[in-house]
């Protein structure tokens, strides 16, 4: 009997660790570790998600004859238990990239038979480099090595299995409940959808939509493909087919772009797995003795949505309630703390990755690196979004502003993105007064552009 240790791959379609399990014997085992180290993460929307993910791959495994143990504690341990308790033979797994799960990995590989095999991206985050070995840390070519790097074609997609065989009766723990975001069903099925939704329509607009904050214009596919409920290899192969049947030109740039924004995910995949110091440092040395301000009072409103500048505000407050932001506005929200707060980087990093429920350690730090001008491939420090000029150009009528800050909601559009500039009679008759209904501005966006450009060229 093999076990098939899942990890981040919560799906049976093109599940190349659950595949090469099979391969290698007619028993297969699906089990999960609820690990103590990663569960002390106060991350709850995206533990609510996982776990009901969890739920619904043992669903799938059960109508298939199969079912999903679960273990809790130590991998190691438990799976050291297992081996001595049944007759394991192997245990495949998909490979991960971060520090933790290599460590982890390594040292089960000391003990036991455990064979890695890749899927978390579409290329192994190892396997794209220049001509003399060393990783790429620019995105340019690093994407055009990843689109001449030999893979396999659309035959190479594995199907899921129609039938398993049963497995023993073991002693399992139950999958923990928490409330899951109604936004993001936790299933392969609703991925799917998902994925065929976006490639019917919205991917051929996507060039132009991407950043509009009003309007449904990305995938939100992230929360899947994080946890693998979407096989990497599929969407590709699929975005490559939205490609090859595009009708015009903005129909294959939309399918262009969104393919690139596949690969800047690998890009900081590929950064994480050569560069993991990133996670504790700026990337960028000149930039690592930057002396951030302290400033709780201004984070405090930062994370709570009262900066008093509608589209950072909006967003924030999206984010608590929903666990999900798109892009743009993580870019606008990020240059915010670190640009106009001068708050450090990583306490914006930290938030994220306790707010999100696609948290993601490779592209949450490179998302934050480039913002901050710290990392690979980063935004020049000078590049500092204007909260006011983002919000007219993202959401020009107000839109997603009047959704996420309801006391602004009757404000005329003329001031919705600089609301402090409405006269007094005005604030009145809207039932908004600065200061009272709706915070002034925590920062003066002149001043403090001004300010971060003499804190950086210090460095």
């Amino acid at each position: 009997m093999n076990i098939w240790w899942i990890r981040r791959d919560l799906r049976l379609t093109d599940n190349q660790a659950f595949h090469e399990a099979l391969k290698y014997g007619e028993k297969v085992l699906p089990l999960f570790i609820l690990d103590k180290h990663l569960l002390k993460s106060h991350a709850e929307k995206r533990q609510a998600f996982l776990f009901s993910g969890l739920h619904s791959l043992k669903q799938d495994l059960q109508r298939l004859g199969s079912d999903l143990i679960i273990r809790k504690g130590d991998p190691e341990t438990e799976i050291l238990r297992l081996v001595e308790e049944y007759p394991i033979q192997k245990i495949f797994a998909e490979e991960d990239i971060t520090p933790y799960a290599r460590r982890r990995d390594h040292s089960i590989a000391q003990r036991i038979d455990l064979h890695l095999v890749h899927g978390i991206g579409v290329h192994p985050p190892y396997a794209v480099t220049r001509m003399d070995g060393k990783p790429y840390n620019v995105f340019t070519p690093y994407s055009r090595a990843w689109k001449a790097f030999p893979f396999l074609d659309t035959l190479s997609v594995l199907p899921a299995p129609v039938v398993l065989s049963p497995i023993p009766n073991l002693p399992s723990e139950e999958i923990p409940e928490l409330p899951n975001s109604s936004l993001f069903p936790a299933n392969e099925q609703e991925a799917i959808r998902r994925l065929n939704s976006f490639l019917d329509e919205r991917i051929f607009a996507y060039s132009d939509s991407r950043n509009r904050l009003d309007e449904e214009g990305t995938s939100a596919l992230s929360p899947y493909l994080h946890f693998g409920m979407l096989s990497p290899r599929l969407v590709y192969n699929e975005a490559i087919q939205a490609w090859k049947n595009s009708h015009d030109a903005i129909a294959r740039a939309g399918c262009e772009t969104w393919i690139n924004e596949l690969i800047w995910r690998e890009f900081y995949q590929s950064i994480l797995w050569h560069f993991p110091e990133a996670l504790s440092q700026s990337l960028k040395a000149a930039f690592r003795n930057i002396v951030w301000r302290y400033a709780p009072e201004e984070f405090i409103a930062w994370q709570e949505g009262n900066t008093g500048y509608p589209i950072v505000d909006a967003a924030m407050r999206q984010l608590a309630s929903t666990g999900w932001i798109h892009n743009r506005a993580r870019m606008i929200t990020a240059s915010f703390l670190v640009k106009h707060l001068l708050i450090n980087w990583q306490e914006g990093e930290r938030w994220f990755m306790r707010s999100l429920i696609d948290g993601d350690l490779a592209a949450n730090n490179g998302g934050w690196q480039w913002v901050a001008g710290t990392g690979t491939d980063a935004v020049p420090y000078f590049r500092i979004f204007n909260p006011v000029t983002q919000g007219e150009k993202f959401d020009p009528q107000g839109k997603y502003v009047r959704k996420w800050i309801p006391e602004l909601a009757n404000v005329p559009a003329k001031f919705i993105h600089k609301p402090w500039e409405m006269p007094t009679a005005e604030q009145q008759k809207y039932h908004v007064v600065i200061g009272q209904d709706y915070p002034a501005p925590i920062v003066d966006h002149r001043i403090a552009r001004e300010r971060a450009l003499q804190m950086y060229k210090k460095e």
